[in-house]
């Protein structure tokens, strides 16, 4: 079934929240606006895509997404730029992930003409819900799970796909502190490491609860064959300032593959930083660390966008990192992003999408 923007039936919320909440002062995922969009897959054909007021959905115990996790799901922004005008940052791309990571969990792919056009419509509709203020966003989350009424063990046969979206100022407030683990493992080849599913992340909660109760942010995890090579950290992909060398982990097939890290690398690469996309060890680092030869690390995500680290615990030792003001390279690569995403300089490379 072909969808088109007419096709997408809207109804309005009587009543917007929007006036009751502050959203350029809101703590991430907790406030959401007025609409989300919901799609139906069924019979082998997507059907009854519509725009709603916000709320709740009914679901059955049986519900095959909650015996089998059979669920993805992705996260973008939307801002303002220098106009006031509503913008997306790098929509396709969220696209082709999305539709990969269904692909390795055994789901339909998504349209486009459901996941963009139905994903600007929405926005367009919840414009006024993008903050204004620096550092801030309309942060969208697509959601697509199995809604099979069955315990069978088995691809399902029906989903759902709602987009929502939420306020959000600065994922991490300070430079972020990481312990590095070799008791857990995040993902391992052939797994489902690159995948955006929902069950990577609730895999991580103990590691990452473990983490906090020792005064660090998030782990830094390693691979799950010889837990030496640095992989990503819970939020973000991660990168190394070495003897100004910018080091990044390799996309092995167990580390996401990061939109916001292809765009920072990509800038990195046009201001004439040397890149390099390697296995790294946690040793060479901590050896290039005893060295004096790191001055950055940081990470790379939707969320968080670029976010400084600050320390990293291997072994019981912390590694305390240069202090901010004294780095170049994250900060830099941090403006141009959002220079890009506001319109105050040219995008030559096509990420802009402009409602």
């Amino acid at each position: 079934m072909q969808i088109v923007n007419s096709q997408i039936s809207i109804e309005k919320t009587s009543h917007s929240r929007i006036k009751e909440q502050d959203i350029n002062n809101t703590p991430f995922g907790k406030v959401f606006s007025d609409h989300m969009l919901v799609a139906t897959y069924a019979n082998n054909s997507w059907q009854e895509v519509k725009i709603t007021p916000y709320g709740n959905i009914s679901i059955r115990p049986s519900l095959s997404v909650l015996h089998y996790g059979q669920a993805v799901f992705e996260g973008l922004k939307a801002y303002k730029n220098y106009q006031g005008k509503p913008v997306l940052f790098r929509l396709e791309a969220n696209y082709k992930r999305i539709n990969n990571s269904a692909f390795r969990l055994c789901m339909p792919s998504i349209p486009k003409e459901i996941f963009i056009d139905g994903l600007k419509e929405l926005i367009r509709l919840d414009t006024d819900w993008i903050p204004t203020k620096s550092d801030s966003a309309l942060y969208i989350r697509p959601i697509y799970f199995a809604t099979d009424e069955s315990v069978g063990l088995k691809p399902a046969n029906s989903y759902k796909f709602i987009i929502l979206s939420s306020p959000t100022g600065t994922f991490y407030s300070a430079p972020v502190k990481l312990i590095v683990t070799d008791k857990y493992v995040r993902a391992s080849e052939g797994g489902t490491g690159a995948a955006k599913c929902a069950g990577n992340y609730a895999g991580s909660f103990l590691a990452d609860k473990e983490a906090k109760e020792q005064g660090y942010d998030n782990v830094l995890w390693l691979d799950g064959k010889e837990k030496k090579y640095i992989e990503e950290c819970g939020t973000m992909n991660v990168a190394f300032v070495i003897n100004d060398v910018l080091i990044t982990p390799k996309l092995t097939g167990s580390i996401l593959g990061g939109i916001t890290r292809d765009s920072a690398l990509t800038l990195f690469r046009d201001m004439g930083v040397k890149v390099e996309e390697r296995l790294i060890s946690i040793d060479e680092v901590a050896k290039a660390y005893e060295a004096g030869n790191i001055s950055e690390a940081f990470g790379m995500g939707t969320a968080a966008t670029i976010a400084h680290i600050s320390v990293i615990n291997y072994q019981g030792k912390d590694m305390i990192l240069p202090p901010v003001d004294e780095r170049k390279y994250a900060s830099q690569v941090l403006q141009k992003l959002e220079d890009i995403k506001t319109g105050k300089v040219t995008d030559p490379y096509g990420w802009i999408c402009q409602l």
